[in-house]
């Protein structure tokens, strides 16, 4: 058995007599863990003698697994690798947490019950105390259901349960399908049974009240099912009445699918020559039904997404499926547009941005067969798709694709695994690849396929770039924009065509310091300072979410010069405002996108000439497509250059080159200002040259030299604690156990992590370069046994394998 706990180890079950021959290998199961009632998978059904010790299972949930033997294999790959507990990797596998619900139960205790007949408690509680214990002396109950009965339940309980007087029991159970809201219920008539008739042996007593019949007339004369929710308006009391007929199985209520889109089936464009050649090496990959990995490297504008069209129209006429990865949410509804109006309804969406009921529906929608063709984030790499075909992974090179909590997978490099093990066919797309990657096409690891120019011969955007040192020598002032940029934000406003500007940083001000004493005002968790958000009105952390008000004063030396400095997104659509107050201006960053349709209507706004200028962070560099856009501003295009991080050069040349790749998509060319105090950096220089070969092996010199990835395989292991002196002392024990470090094999530290307090833990890191992979994953072993042995908490080591970040 498989348990999400930070423990990597299998759990051993027993099976009741009413489950045995019935729980199958990848079914879920509810078993009792501690105190608390736990959602595991099982991993296989045994009939050896059973440890005395072994506790039964409690409840089957699934009738046949939700994990098949290629999802689990997949799954002790990616546990075995990434160094995760294979119960955290599985977890994460499943979209189906709406169908679980976890809680707590109270029951009274002993001397609960005998306390409840002589109560002796302070007047304020009484009332609230004495209904609770009388509840809780008739049968146990939820704290869910306290709570909405008592409204002191809260402090009531907690006091209780210090005294000694009720017990808590951490359960869970499956959600009741009938309590979900209106809106996203569906009703019918079960087997088209008369309205109105009452129930027969077997099911509840009782006639059917006035509502439950007038519902029942209703559905009987309008045969089908109907939303819920606008029923409500139609019959009174309907939803109510609803869920009742469905209990006495006389209607039927199913979970509302998820609106797809109905644009009409397009067909195919002609591809040109490079786009065909490409796509013909790939159709061969996937006729040959052997496992083969493309990189497909197509400049900004290429047409890359039509070679993808057409590779899935292949992959479908072989009579197998295929899978489409996106980096982020916000490129999600995009590409899902182009991909239903290619295959009507035989797409699936998965992402994060929908509900969890939503992302079950379509997960099992895709699991029964009823989607041939997925398109998804990072997660969708675990889509239950059967007879898999192709894999697609758009903008291979961005950082999304790596999840930064456990199970710390990269989604490429899963894809690649399993498409191994599938025998189908990879594909990897990006006008910047990933530096492994390129390096792997070039050792021949990969079959390399170039896209060089853009479709229709549009010629790429001329790319200036502005040198903020000598604009300030010039001006003698300290502006967010360059007169260029401004003037040549004039000029597209008075041409009627739009412009896009970015600096990659939230927020109105960067920092908040003291004009006196130079002091920063900081996260009171983080070794950070916060950023200020005037539309908010507050300070805020961008890793702990914690906040606070702007303060009168310095708190360390009192003085009420409080500055604010460094710039911002939100500061960048202000002074726009004050410079073109007749143009309509949007912003697109996490700020302004908290919910699943603000991305999507932000910039379908802006597609259809809503707004003017569209500014944001780097939600705008990537696969949007926009005509009319023939402006890109690049407010600080060094802004990441300062990171203390090897990825740095490369993070800044791929930003850089994709946000200029959004201007002149259209039949207008295009132009893109990079403003920077860097003019000289390679990275800069050669992302305004848009020249990807020279950049790769230029930074490949670098690399090679410093032994860093692709040269060697790398591991970040981070130790945690909530007193620094416990972090320093463990991350020395470590090290000690680690070293001398095998032959081949460097470890650098421990030494204090480059943010040493995050999420009020102390934080030092042993960064670990090793020339075989084999002998790196056995030394991270090693420390996790360590770990063990010394009886660490369990999340106070973190291995990160092939990080992307060092942060």
């Amino acid at each position: 058995m498989s348990l999400p706990v930070p423990l990597d180890r299998a759990f051993t079950y027993s099976l009741p007599l009413t489950l045995q021959h019935r729980v199958k290998a990848g079914a879920r199961v509810i078993v009792p863990f501690g105190p608390r009632k736990l959602t595991g998978v099982a991993l296989a059904v045994h009939d050896d003698s059973p440890d005395a010790a072994a506790k039964d299972v409690l409840r089957l949930i699934d009738a046949e697994p939700v994990l098949s033997d290629e999802l689990i294999a997949l799954g002790r790959w990616i546990s075995g690798y990434y160094c995760a507990p294979l119960g955290e990797v599985l977890r994460s596998m499943l979209p189906l947490a709406a169908e679980i619900r976890s809680g707590k139960i109270y029951s009274l205790t002993d001397a609960g019950r005998d306390a409840s007949k002589q109560l002796s408690i302070d007047a304020s509680m009484d009332d609230a105390l004495n209904q609770v214990m009388q509840m809780l002396a008739a049968r146990p109950l939820s704290a869910a259901h306290l709570k909405r009965k008592i409204p002191l339940a809260d402090k009531v309980l907690k006091s209780l349960e210090r005294k000694g007087w009720i017990a808590a029991e951490q359960v869970q159970v499956e959600r009741d399908p009938l309590r979900a809201p209106a809106a996203k219920l569906r009703i019918e008539l079960t087997g088209g049974e008369p309205a109105g008739r009452l129930p027969e042996a077997g099911e509840p007593a009782g006639k059917l009240k006035k509502p439950e019949r007038e519902l029942l007339a209703y559905l009987a004369l309008h045969p089908g099912s109907h939303n819920l929710g606008e029923l409500e308006d139609t019959v009174q009391n309907s939803s109510t009445a609803a869920r009742a007929l469905a209990r006495r199985r006389l209607a039927t209520l199913t979970p509302e699918p998820i609106a797809m889109n109905s644009a009409p089936i397009r067909a195919p464009h002609d591809l040109n020559s490079a786009q065909r050649s490409a796509f013909e090496l790939i159709a061969a990959g996937i006729g040959s039904r052997k496992f083969c990995t493309f990189l497909l490297h197509g400049i900004t504008g290429s047409g890359k997404t039509e070679v993808y069209l057409n590779a899935i129209d292949v992959a479908i006429a072989c009579g197998r499926s295929a899978l489409l990865l996106v980096p982020e949410i916000a490129l999600t509804p995009a590409m899902a547009g182009q991909f239903y109006s290619r295959f009507g309804d035989r797409v699936a969406i998965l992402h994060s941005a929908f509900s969890d009921s939503e992302r079950a529906d379509q997960w099992r929608r895709i699991r029964a067969g009823g989607a041939s063709v997925v398109v998804g984030t990072r997660s969708g790499v675990f889509a239950p798709v059967r007879n898999l075909g192709l894999i697609v992974v758009d903008e291979e090179h961005d950082g999304s694709y790596k999840q930064e909590e456990n199970p710390r997978y990269n989604g490429r490099d899963v894809a690649v695994v399993r498409a191994q093990a599938a025998n189908a066919c990879v594909v990897l797309g990006s006008a910047t690849p990933s530096m492994e990657s390129r390096f792997n096409a070039s050792s021949g690891k990969y079959t390399m396929l170039e896209l060089p120019g853009r479709i229709a011969a549009r010629p790429l955007p001329k790319v200036h770039i502005v040198d903020m040192r000598q604009e300030f020598l010039e001006t003698r002032k300290h502006a967010t924009f360059s007169r260029a940029l401004i003037e040549a934000i004039r000029e597209r406003l008075s041409n009627n065509e739009q412009a896009m500007v970015l600096l990659n940083r939230r927020g109105f001000s960067s920092f908040v310091a003291c004009r006196s004493c130079g002091a920063r005002v900081e996260c009171m968790n983080c070794a950070l300072t916060l950023t200020w958000h005037r539309r908010d009105r507050r300070l805020l952390c961008h890793y702990c979410g914690y906040a606070e008000k702007v303060p009168t004063v310095c708190p360390k030396c009192q003085s009420e010069h409080i500055h604010f400095m460094g710039v911002g997104s939100e500061r960048v659509e202000d002074e726009l405002h004050g410079e073109f107050p007749a143009a309509k201006i949007a912003r697109l960053d996490r700020d302004t996108v908290t919910g699943k349709r603000q991305f999507e209507d932000i910039l379908h706004n802006f597609r259809e000439r809503n707004f003017d200028i569209l500014v944001g962070t780097q939600m705008i560099a990537k696969g949007h497509d926009i005509p009319n856009v023939t402006l890109v501003g690049v407010v600080s295009a060094d802004v990441g250059l300062g990171m203390p991080d090897f990825r740095a050069a490369e993070r800044t040349f791929q930003l850089l080159t994709q946000v200029a790749g959004r201007a002149g998509r259209g039949h207008l060319p295009g132009v893109v200002y990079m403003q920077t105090i860097n003019p000289d950096h390679y990275a800069i220089r050669l992302a305004a040259d848009q020249d990807y070969h020279a950049f790769f092996e230029k930074e490949l010199q670098f690399r090679r030299l410093m032994k860093y990835p692709p040269f060697s395989a790398m591991a970040n292991v981070l130790v945690r604690a909530a007193k620094q002196e416990d972090a320093l002392r463990m991350s020395t024990e470590l090290g000690h156990h680690l070293t001398p470090a095998p032959e081949n094999m460097k470890i650098m530290g421990p030494a204090e992590a480059p943010v040493p307090r995050l999420k009020a833990e102390y934080r030092y890191q042993l960064l670990i370069k090793s020339g075989s992979r084999k002998l790196l994953n056995a030394l991270l072993k090693r420390a996790q046994e360590f770990a063990r042995a010394q009886k660490w908490g369990a999340t106070a080591l973190v291995i990160d394998v092939d990080p992307l970040t060092l942060l």
